[in-house]
């Protein structure tokens, strides 16, 4: 059986914990990167299907809160 030692074994822990690391990273920036992606489309078919069913008021202009 072949072995190297505590250092070795040392490094090796190093790299799971950087790969974890960064595989933990991917992950939340992956998260809210692409939750906009899906989210916004699907607000809009909803908003698009009370439009056709009548249950969503469309306004002429928008209302805005600037008072400049």
């Amino acid at each position: 059986m072949e072995t190297h030692g505590p250092l070795g074994t040392l490094w090796v822990s190093l790299g799971l914990v950087a790969f974890y690391i960064a595989l933990t990273w991917l992950q939340v920036v992956l998260g809210l990167l692409s939750g906009p992606l899906f989210i916004v489309p699907v607000t809009w078919l909803l908003d698009w299907r009370k439009r056709r069913k009548g249950e969503l008021v469309e306004m002429d202009q928008p209302e805005s809160s600037y008072q400049g």
